[in-house]
């Protein structure tokens, strides 16, 4: 079971996402859908991600926060800013070629309190594969390391 827990909070077209703890693959459904959500909103300004209490993240994630920036600048035109204040989720996230596609910056989002939960979604193991693939492809297309780092991955969720 995860430790860890994603928060939401949208506020006159500024959208709020907050990684609590260990943030892993068994969150992705409920972020995925979240970002779906956030790009179908009429009033959009822009998207916060705030890891400042978050220990650990994993690849899966990183991916679909990726694929929220992608979609971002294709949509509106901007880079979504993420706060970090932890030097290994910031050398993590430097490592991955975020600096390329987010604002990192270092000062907490104001207003924690009015972050709720995202809810538990049950996905059949298909539909988590086809989302780690994605998010992995994602990744991928941000730099050759990281092209390099998940190529046998991808491969493998391919060949299923």
């Amino acid at each position: 079971m995860s430790t860890g827990r994603i928060q939401f909070a949208e506020q006159d077209g500024t959208f709020v996402l907050k990684f609590v703890g260990e943030v892993r693959l068994t969150l992705c459904s409920a972020l995925d859908a979240t970002i779906e959500r956030i790009f179908s909103a009429l009033n959009f300004n822009t998207i916060v991600i705030d890891l400042t209490e978050t220990r650990s993240i994993d690849s899966t994630t990183l991916g679909l926060l990726a694929k929220l920036s992608i979609l971002s600048r294709q949509k509106v035109g901007l880079l979504p800013t993420v706060v970090t204040t932890h030097e290994d989720i910031t050398r993590l996230l430097q490592s991955m070629g975020f600096e390329q596609v987010f604002n990192i910056v270092d000062k907490p989002v104001p207003c924690p309190e009015c972050l709720d939960d995202l809810p538990d979604q049950d996905q059949s193991e298909e539909v988590v594969r086809i989302k780690v693939l994605e998010a992995h492809k994602i990744l991928m297309g941000l730099n050759d390391t990281n092209r390099e780092a998940f190529h046998d991955l991808v491969n493998a969720l391919e060949r299923h």
